[in-house]
């Protein structure tokens, strides 16, 4: 049982942030490590208690994770030339198409390694391996703890719902994704309204220098040719970024009431970080999100994983340079001394 001991403590942590807040970031790490000692303090158990079994199951996990890596990176390839075709070749399309290439260089560089044997491959092939570990463990801390947060009901009252700005089609008409979002939070509205509230509707969108309106004006007239009532909408039109949306539009509804509460509605592969950034402006709600195109969402999700990477960069700069670091050290412990034999 002592074996499990740093997976209860972190899930203990895990539970009172979630409690505190569950915007955290520090949430999602720490159900994730929680999950990988407790895999980790079971492996062991079972291998003292049977070793042949042990070995089979760390054999087996590794089989499973070399085909998960290769199969990964088939379908973000596939998945970045569909991206490509469907939405123009901008830097944010690229993404899972490079991340599906940096995963193949990743294995040849592994492979050439192994096959070579020689010290200063196999340092750079494990170092390259712990930084792409350390970065897919905190991805999929970000997926599977956003999915968890997404699917979370706001039960407490409710004063505002704000719908957070996209880019406009043809500087003019809202987009199919910025429908979406439209459409979600009249729902969350309309769900809000039978409590007996009406809540007041914030669209959040500035205009772009390509637009002809502000994003905000032309959600609002979405919003009422679809029957929403007008005199529940309030704009902000001066945003051009998700912190300007949350900081313009939380000053708008502490004037209107210092003690708000609202809903943020973006889509579903932007909740986890506009609540981690609603959380760092201090607004005073959570965040639920839309759907979005299947081939859309895997280059939207690393886009959102890079965003929340930047936005913690010293952090992650830091454990970046140990790693790096450490990969150094063992390069240079192992390297021939002058005069010695090679």
């Amino acid at each position: 049982m002592v074996a499990f001991v740093p997976s209860f403590v972190c899930l203990f942590l895990f539970c009172v942030g979630v409690v505190q807040d569950r915007r955290r970031v520090s949430n999602a790490v720490l159900l994730g490590l929680s999950t990988v000692f407790a895999a980790i303090a079971l492996l062991l158990h079972v291998a003292s208690e049977r070793a042949q079994l042990g070995r089979d199951l760390a054999v087996a996990l590794l089989t499973l994770a070399g085909v998960g890596v290769v199969t990964l990176a088939c379908f973000l390839i596939a998945n970045g030339i569909t991206m490509v075709r469907k939405e123009g070749r901008s830097s944010a399309n690229l993404l899972s198409l490079a991340a599906g290439v940096a995963l193949v260089a990743l294995l040849a560089l592994l492979i050439t390694a192994l096959v070579l044997h020689t010290h200063t491959l196999l340092v750079m092939a494990a170092t390259a391996v712990a930084l792409a570990g350390y970065v897919a463990f905190l991805f999929l801390c970000f997926l599977v703890y956003g999915a968890l947060y997404a699917h979370v009901r706001i039960r407490r009252r409710v004063d505002f719902v704000v719908v957070l700005g996209s880019g406009l089609i043809g500087g003019t008409a809202v987009s199919p994704l910025l429908a979406s979002r439209l459409d979600r939070a009249r729902k969350e509205h309309t769900r809000l309204s039978r409590k007996g509230r009406r809540p007041v509707l914030i669209t959040s969108g500035g205009q772009g220098p390509d637009e002809k309106l502000p994003e905000s004006h032309a959600m609002a007239d979405y919003l009422v040719a679809q029957g929403f009532p007008a005199d529940l909408i309030e704009r902000e039109d001066r945003s051009t970024t998700t912190d300007e949306n949350l900081t313009f539009s939380k000053a708008l509804m502490e004037r209107a009431n210092p003690t708000y509460r609202c809903v943020i509605v973006t889509n579903n592969y932007h909740v986890f970080r506009a609540a981690v950034t609603a959380r760092r402006t201090g607004i005073r709600g959570n965040v639920i999100g839309a759907p979005t195109a299947a081939y859309f969402w895997p280059s939207a999700m690393i886009r959102e994983f890079v965003a929340l990477l930047v936005a913690y960069r010293r952090t992650n700069a830091v454990l970046f340079l140990l790693v790096l670091l450490s990969g150094l050290f063992i390069w240079w412990l192992g390297w021939p001394a002058p005069g010695a034999a090679t």
